[in-house]
C-alpha cells in the first residue's frame, strides 16, 4: 500500500501527550508521528490536528473540514473518551455524530483508522465508568464496520495492563505505550515496519506503604488538577494549537 497524505485527528491520545519530546511542538511526539515516520517517502506529507482535552463534537467541528480540504488518503481519528469521563454524557448522540463524520471521510476516499477506548476496569479511579466505556466501544465497533474503517481495538490490547505503558499522570500513554500503539496501527494497515515492542525492563515492586504514598502524590499532582478543570469547564488544551496543522514532509 502506498500512502501520500496522512492526517491525524483527535485529542491528547493522538496529539502525543505522555511521549515527551521537548524539541517538538507542544513538547510531545506520539504514536501518530511514529506512524508517519514509517510512511515517510519522497511523495508523503503528514498533518496532526489533534489537541489535548478536546471532546468529540469539538473534534468534529474543528478538524473534519480542514481534513477534507487536504484530501488525505489516510485519516486516523480518536474521539469520545473525554466525553465519557464527564458526569453526564449522551453516548448515542455522540456516536451518531461520529457516524456521520466517518461517512464523510470514507466517502471522500480516505482510508480511516478508528479506535475503541481503553478498558479502565483495573483503575481504582476510572473503573466505575467501565460500563460506559463498554457501551461506547461497542457502538464505535458498529460504526467502524458500517464504514469499512480499520479498527484498533484498544479495549483488547492487554499490554496496557502494565502501568509502565502509562505516563506518570496515569491518564496518557508513556513513550512505550505510544510505540506499542504505532505498531498496532501499522500492523492493522498491513504496512511493513521495523518498530520493536518497547523493552520495559524489570517491573518495580512496591510495598503497600510505597503504593499508598505514590497514590497520594498522584492525587495531588494529577487527579486534583484534572477534577478542577472539569469543574471549571477549562481544558489543558485551551491555549494550544495543533502541532502539525498543515500537510508537510515528516519533520523528524
Amino acid at each position: 500500500m502506498t500512502l501520500h497524505r496522512y492526517v491525524a485527528l483527535g485529542d491528547s491520545f493522538t496529539e502525543g501527550v505522555g511521549d515527551h519530546e521537548t524539541s517538538l511542538p507542544n513538547g510531545v511526539r506520539g504514536w501518530a508521528d511514529r506512524v508517519a515516520e514509517v510512511l515517510a517517502g519522497d511523495d508523503f506529507a503528514y498533518a496532526n490536528l489533534a489537541i489535548r482535552g478536546r471532546k468529540l463534537l469539538q473534534i468534529l467541528a474543528e478538524q473534519i473540514e480542514p481534513t477534507l480540504e487536504m484530501q488525505p488518503d489516510l485519516v486516523s481519528i480518536y474521539a469520545g473518551a473525554n466525553d465519557v469521563l464527564r458526569p453526564r454524557v449522551d453516548i448515542d448522540r455522540l456516536v451518531e455524530a461520529y457516524d456521520v463524520a466517518l461517512g464523510r471521510l470514507t466517502s471522500a476516499g480516505a482510508r480511516v483508522v478508528v479506535f475503541t477506548a481503553y478498558d479502565p476496569g483495573g483503575s481504582p479511579v476510572f473503573g466505575a465508568l467501565r460500563g460506559r466505556f463498554a457501551i461506547y466501544n461497542e457502538l464505535v465497533r458498529e460504526v467502524a464496520e458500517r464504514h469499512d474503517a480499520t479498527l484498533i481495538d484498544f479495549w483488547r490490547l492487554r499490554d496496557y495492563r502494565d502501568d509502565r505503558m502509562w505516563d506518570v499522570d496515569r491518564m496518557h500513554m508513556s513513550s512505550a505505550g505510544h510505540q506499542r500503539m504505532a505498531i498496532a496501527v501499522l500492523d492493522a494497515l498491513g504496512i511493513p515496519h521495523d518498530l520493536a515492542l518497547p523493552d520495559l525492563g524489570t517491573r518495580q515492586t512496591l510495598t503497600a506503604g510505597e503504593r499508598r504514598s505514590a497514590n497520594v502524590e498522584w492525587a495531588k499532582a494529577h487527579a486534583a488538577p484534572w477534577v478542577k478543570r472539569r469543574l471549571t469547564g477549562t481544558s489543558s488544551g485551551d491555549s494550544l494549537s495543533a502541532r502539525w496543522p498543515d500537510l508537510a514532509p515528516v519533520r523528524r
